[in-house]
Parts: C-alpha cells; structure tokens; sequence
C-alpha cells in the first residue's frame, strides 16, 4: 500500500513558532504538526514500519543488551588470561560504534539512502555474528574485532535509521511509536540471555551457539526489511551537518533542551549505570553466593523491567512531558542503584533489577523523542539524531571500563555502586538547568 508524497516544501517547512513548540513538546494535544506535514498518524505502512524497526532494536540492541552473558562466560572461562576491565572493553567499544556510526547513517537517511543502508547494515551484521563463532579461546583481539569493532559498526549502520523513519509517518504519537520501537532492544534482551546462556553453555557450545543466534537474527532482519517504509521524498541537496548545527544553535529553547539531554546522555553511559548493571549484573548474583541458574536469569529480569518502562513512558509523557518524565526516571534510578550495595538474595536481585530496568528504560526511551520533536525540520531529523547519539557514545566507550576499574580483581562492587548512584541526581540537575 503506497501513501503519496508531500511536496518538499510540505515536508520541510519548519513551523513559525519553534519557541512554543519547544513548550508543549511533552503534550501531543497542543503539538499538532500533523495536518501541516502530512503525516498519516497510523496505517499499515506506519505501523509496520514500527513493526519493522522493532525486529531491527530487537536485533541489534536487543542482542548488545545481553552482552552480560558474554561478559560472565568470557571472564570464567573463554578469555580467563584478560582482566574484567579489559573485556568490558568490547562491549564498550560495541556500544560506542553503535551510537557514533548514526552520525554517517543519519545523513544518509536524510539523503534517501534509508533501503541501501539498512540492508547493508543487516547483512554485515550476520556475518560478523558468523565470524565471532569462529574465534578462538584467549583470542581477544579475534573477538575485540568481531564483535566489538564490527558488529558494531553493523548495527550502527541501522540503529539511528530505525529510530528516525518513525518520523516519516508519526507526530502527535511520536514518543508512543518511538517507544515502542526501542521496547524491542529490551524484548531482544529479555530473550537472547535465556538463549544464549542455555546455547553457550549448553550441548552446542559457544561456536554452534552463536551460529545459532546469527542464523535466528538473519530471518528476523529479513522480515523487517520487508516491513519498512519510508514516506518522504529523498532531499535533493546533502543535508550538511554544517547548517543544521548552525541552525540548531539559533534556536535556543531547541539549545536549552538539548544540552540537558545530551548532557544526560552522556554523563549517563560514562557514570556507568546502564553497562555497570546490564555487563556486570549477572556476575554479581553469581559472586553474592546466589544459584547459577538464577544468575542466568537476572538480566532477563532486568531487561523485563525496561521492556515494561519503554511501553509505558510513551503514554505517561504525554501528560506529564517528555522532559518531567526523564528527570523523574532520573531520580527514581539513582534510589535504585544505592540500594544494590544491600543486594543479597534472590529477591532483592529480582527486585532491584526489575525497579533499575523499568526507570532507566524509560530515561532511554524519551532520547529520541526529545530530539526529534524539537527538531523543526523534518528533513534533518536524521542528522540532528545521528550527531545526539555519537555525542553520547562517547560515554558508552569509557563507562563499563570504569565500572571495571572499580571493581578491580577483588569485586569490590560498594565503590561502584555509589559511583554510580552519586551522578545520576548530578545528572538529572543538569537535564532541569537546560
């Protein structure tokens, strides 16, 4: 089913009063851009593009997200000659290549360039998965590349690209279809951990294992490439980062809202807190004298939190804002993060794992909302997306390892946690001055 094409002066207009718009981003009511640009606010090219970018988070963050399994089984067995800081530097490194490669994949959308690269992305991904189960034992710079350096890049490829084609068909229910869309990571990381504990660990071994898991994530990427629409005409002119920053620093309620944002983002992944308990959470269960099959399950348990809180927040920011939402989600976690230094049963790790996972989802969830609904061009979405997202990969790259530094040899997990918990009020201070 086709929709046709806003002009592109439709589809480029930006609105007369940004200042205003940038007020009432939290309350779809009194953002009604919809009419203006053409957007068709649902159908089935609409929400199977929803659907679409789903299977690409679900496959792509989703599987990041359970770099905790591969964090406990490379630390006790695979890579045994490789410090806990230094592992942590592939899922960092990963996470970083992630976020930063959606500067390029974020222009490229821009230009019309969304099929070739999502194709590209998803295909690159699968061999790279292929190419991990080939490494070796105590090969670290083998998996260093294959699974930290190029899937990656992979799924950065496609990362940005399924979260900014939302746009093309949604305003009023924006932050709902983007939240629906990132809710796929958290699902992808509720599953792929029971999968690949019981593949890894279990008849297949790592190699069969992950085949596996490669195997499953090329059907589903074939699925969402079917389902995928775009729905704006292709630019005729480069979007140039250039101008869109120039632009953007013109616009100061835009300015305001995003240095607290992207501050947040940024501080967010360099203070640890979402690779701190997404890489280490599971070792620590197992380190606090709790059973193996149940440490197994406490990312699962986590990322059901998250999976819940991305869901929810779309709704729940529509009556509170979008920048209410995240400063509270703020708070409410850093509570959480303290009261993991009392963890010491299984019911305290379900408890804090579940409590973490709902409200630093929700944090995420309203990233790319925040940008995009302050971004009064359509047609720069992309680009203002993509530059957001590699500013906070920076923090991506270091926060693990420092989480890593804190715990050293010994597992000194107290230091850690207050780190942590420390910074995300610092955080959320930041977001309410901008």
């Amino acid at each position: 089913m086709s929709t046709p094409f806003p002009s592109d002066e439709t589809a480029t207009q930006a609105p007369e009063n940004v200042s205003q718009l940038v007020k009432d981003a939290g309350n779809p009511s009194l953002v009604d851009l919809s009419d203006a640009l053409g957007l068709p606010e649902g159908g089935f090219d609409a929400w199977g593009t929803v659907l679409g970018s789903f299977l690409i988070q679900f496959c792509g963050f989703g599987y990041v997200s359970a770099y905790g399994v591969f964090q406990d089984f490379y630390t006790q067995t695979y890579l045994t000659n490789s410090t806990p800081s230094a592992i942590a530097w592939i899922g960092s490194v990963n996470a970083f290549l992630i976020l930063s490669v959606g500067i390029v994949s974020g222009r490229m959308v821009d230009q019309g360039a969304f099929y070739p690269v999502m194709k590209i992305g998803c295909l690159l991904q699968c061999f790279f998965l292929f190419m991990l189960s080939l490494t070796k034992p105590d090969g670290y710079y083998q998996i260093f590349l294959s699974q930290g350096i190029g899937l990656g890049i992979a799924i950065g490829l496609t990362n940005v690209p399924s979260i900014a084609i939302v746009s093309h068909h949604f305003q009023r229910r924006r932050a709902v279809a983007m939240g629906i869309v990132v809710a796929g990571s958290s699902l992808g990381a509720i599953l792929y951990p029971v999968m690949l504990n019981n593949l890894i660990n279990g008849r297949l071994g790592f190699a069969n294992g992950v085949r596996a898991s490669a195997a499953l994530n090329g059907g589903l990427l074939f699925i969402a490439n079917l389902l995928l629409r775009t729905r704006l005409p292709p630019q005729p002119k480069a979007v140039s980062y250039t101008r869109v920053l120039r632009n953007s620093s013109r616009d100061g309620a835009y300015m305001c809202a995003c240095v607290g944002c992207v501050s947040f983002a940024i501080l967010d992944y360099m203070n640890t807190k979402v690779p701190f308990t997404a890489f280490y959470l599971q070792l620590d269960s197992t380190l606090h004298g709790l059973s193996q099959g149940f440490s197994f399950y406490s990312l699962t348990i986590f990322s059901s939190g998250g999976f819940m809180g991305r869901l929810t927040v779309g709704f729940i920011s529509a009556y509170v804002g979008i920048p209410n939402t995240i400063i509270v989600s703020s708070l409410i976690s850093s509570a959480v993060l303290f009261a993991m230094v009392g963890l010491h049963s299984a019911t305290s790790v379900a408890v804090i794992a579940a409590s973490y996972g709902f409200f630093s989802g929700g944090v995420v969830a309203m990233m790319g909302p925040a940008i995009s609904i302050l971004t009064p061009e359509i047609s720069h979405i992309g680009a203002r997306i993509g530059i957001a997202f590699a500013i906070a990969g920076i923090g991506s790259l270091l926060g693990a390892p420092i989480c890593g530094a804190f715990l050293t040899s010994h597992y000194i997990w107290w230091k850690a946690v207050i780190f942590a918990g420390v910074s995300e009020p610092c955080q959320a201070a930041l977001l309410v001055f901008g």
